[in-house]
């Protein structure tokens, strides 16, 4: 049975960098990483009309299923395999269907609000905070939201003024101060890259 020894959490502001920050830790790894992303823990609001889906503050802590992530790294940490949610941002609901994730050396986990739980950010072995200037997360976000949640630039201009700077000034920002490591520019930092990849190579050897 393989057992989880090594939890890695990503966070930082939209469109920071950090998804993909985490998909080269994991192409970096290989078999030694499984993956997670905090976004699949979005609650599900399919008992809600979709007017009222639209005026749900999405970008705060209690938008997230916390409690079932945190459980879900207790069962990787244990050896046991899982089965995260999938969620469609387009309806804001979750589907049926689940994705098994398997327990692996490492499990690196990234989102927004990581390190915003106190419950959550004490798992981590080592916290990655991604820290890109504002202008370029936008431009990501923007880019991200209409490519693959099908969504207008009016939506996302006023999600943004609404919710998404006012939480990323509350919540997110703030969440800095508890990481080990601050990465600018995320998965584009090359050198940054190879010197957690010797890190987690590092610690991955010498422990139990």
């Amino acid at each position: 049975m393989t057992k989880a020894r090594l939890f890695v959490g990503i966070a930082g502001g939209t469109g920071s960098g950090k998804t993909t920050l985490a998909r080269e830790l994991e192409r970096e790894l290989e078999r030694d990483v499984s993956l997670l992303e905090y976004d699949w823990y979005y609650r599900d609001r399919s008992q809600l009309p979709p007017s009222e889906r639209q005026e749900i503050n999405y970008d705060e802590p209690a938008a997230l299923e916390g409690e079932l992530l945190f459980e879900h790294l207790e069962a990787l940490r244990d050896g046991k395999a899982i089965e995260a949610p999938v969620y469609d941002f387009s309806t804001h609901t979750r589907s049926r269907a689940t994705r098994t994730v398997l327990p692996a050396p490492i499990i690196v986990v990234e989102g927004m609000l990581l390190f915003a739980e106190p419950k959550l950010f004490s798992s981590f072995d080592l916290r990655i905070f991604v820290d890109t200037d504002d202008d370029i997360r936008l431009l990501r976000r923007i880019r991200r939201d209409m490519n693959e949640r099908g969504r207008d630039l009016e939506s996302i201009a006023t999600q943004y003024e609404r919710t998404v700077r006012p939480m990323h000034l509350l919540h997110v920002a703030p969440s800095r101060r508890r990481a080990h490591l601050i990465v600018p520019e995320g998965g584009e930092n090359a050198e940054a890259l190879e010197v957690i990849v010797a890190r987690l190579k590092m610690l991955l050897a010498s422990s139990p």
